[in-house]
């Protein structure tokens, strides 16, 4: 990782020993240089394609400041691996820009490369350099993350056609609900939820899940795909309109996690924020018709579990939802936006 930090902070560690103790030992593919240079070496397969992605975490707006560090450091690369699942790539390797307060704890280093490897060690990703420096905060996070796929094999935004079918992975609104918790304890008695819903609403936020099972379903059989970072209908709506066509949700076929439907029970008001609300990080896809029995039965297979939402329209843009009554649902908002 680079070696232009300011020192000035008077921080226990400086950052050539914050780089030697919690990031090169998982920076363990060679590329890396055991990050004792300004950049790394990458030696692409022949007959593939690199796929690069970059996102930034920020302290108060992406995790919360008493967030525990392992999570932190888990979420920060798995909504990269989301972006790379919906491309239809495997995780390949990931640099690390990390820009924290001089006087962050040493323990808080540790978890976050702790939260790092975990990930690594489920997807098989390797970090291979980036920047470590100090600021006054809050803290950010940077990663760009590689990925590889077979040339010509990518699943773009675009592409999506009418009559297509729209599938979602996993469930939806589990992040936002877990969040609402992490902010006010007091809404579990309120939905009727155990700890145990409690702390997989929570964990849901924290830890988002990766579906790397779904990358090669989606290679074979998807004509678009988007990971739903700000939301269901919002992300729902930019594949449909980069594909120039529209697109309908269901909300009676929208998955909801067990938990989630406690609180859905209890306030029924919370079904357009759990569709609108970001980090699911789970994954929207248009399959054609004709390979929805064999995309299902794929991903069956692979145990990546998906739902069947909607379908993707001609001539119109735009998302219509249909609410659990049949009635068209309007949203006061449809996704989370930074501006």
């Amino acid at each position: 990782m680079a070696d232009d930090v300011d020192r000035t902070g008077g921080g226990t560690l400086g950052e050539f020993d914050i780089i030697a103790r919690y990031f090169a030992p998982i920076a363990t593919d060679k590329a890396a240089l055991g990050l004792r240079d300004d950049a790394a070496i990458l030696l692409i397969s022949e007959g593939y394609e690199l796929i690069a992605t970059c996102d930034t975490l920020v302290e108060g707006v992406h995790f919360l400041a008493n967030d525990p560090p392992v999570t932190v450091g888990y979420k920060a690369l798995a909504v990269n691996l989301s972006d790379l699942t919906a491309k239809g790539a495997r995780g390949y390797a990931y640099l690390l820009s990390l820009a924290v307060p001089h006087d962050t704890p040493e323990s808080w280093f540790e978890g976050f490369a702790s939260g790092l490897r975990d990930l690594q060690v489920e997807s098989g990703i390797c970090l291979v350099g980036g920047d470590t420096t100090a600021s006054p905060g809050p803290k950010t996070i940077t990663i760009a993350a590689l990925g590889l796929v077979t040339h010509g094999h990518a699943v773009l935004r675009h592409g999506a056609k009418a009559n297509d079918r729209l599938y979602v992975s996993g469930t939806i609104g589990d992040a936002y609900l877990g969040l609402r918790l992490l902010e006010d304890a007091s809404l579990a008695k309120s939905w009727d939820l155990s700890e145990a819903d409690t702390n997989y609403l929570t964990g849901r936020y924290r830890r988002p899940e990766t579906r790397a099972g779904l990358v090669i379903a989606l290679r074979n059989f998807a004509q678009a795909a988007i990971d739903v970072s700000d939301g269901l209908v919002l992300d729902t709506e930019k594949l449909a309109t980069v594909s120039h066509a529209g697109a309908v949700i269901e909300t009676a076929r929208v998955p909801f996690s067990p938990a989630a439907q406690k609180a859905l029970h209890r306030a029924p008001e919370l079904l357009e924020a759990m569709i609108a609300g970001g980090d699911d990080y789970e994954i929207v896809a248009a399959v054609p018709e004709t390979n929805a029995a064999a995309f299902e039965a794929e991903v069956r297979a692979k145990g990546a579990p998906v739902t069947l939402i909607g379908r993707i329209e001609g001539g119109r843009e735009g998302v219509r939802v249909i609410g659990p009554d049949g009635a068209p649902l309007k949203l006061a908002r449809k996704g989370f936006s930074h501006f």
